[in-house]
């Protein structure tokens, strides 16, 4: 299952994001929903580097994505990170076993 975990701050604005484990929808490599997840939060790491020039930290490896923004958030990084969580959503709810989201205060 992959597990993605909103990371927020005490106004409730995003502040990364941790995603781990493996969908486990498919075999390795034909995998439509940990490909979907991936993509999604690879877009959000690109989108807050170059359109955003947000000061980020970021590891990414298999089965392991790690985000978390360097400086306070901002209308625009909210925006970056709030479709992504629109996608990351639709994605688990179409497959509930698979994919499950968590808020934490980070």
């Amino acid at each position: 299952m992959i597990k993605i975990t909103v990371l927020r701050n005490a106004d409730h604005k995003t502040t990364g994001l941790l995603i781990t484990g493996h969908a486990e929808f498919a075999s390795h490599g034909r995998d439509i929903v940990c490909a979907a997840v991936s993509a999604l939060a690879q877009s959000v790491i690109l989108s807050l580097l170059e359109h955003v020039q947000a000061k980020i930290d970021f590891n990414v490896k298999s089965g392991h994505l790690n985000l978390i923004l360097q400086d306070p958030p901002t209308e625009l990084t909210e925006a970056v990170f709030s479709v992504a969580l629109l996608g990351f959503r639709e994605i688990k709810n179409g497959n509930p076993k698979n994919v499950t989201i968590l808020n934490s205060r980070g």
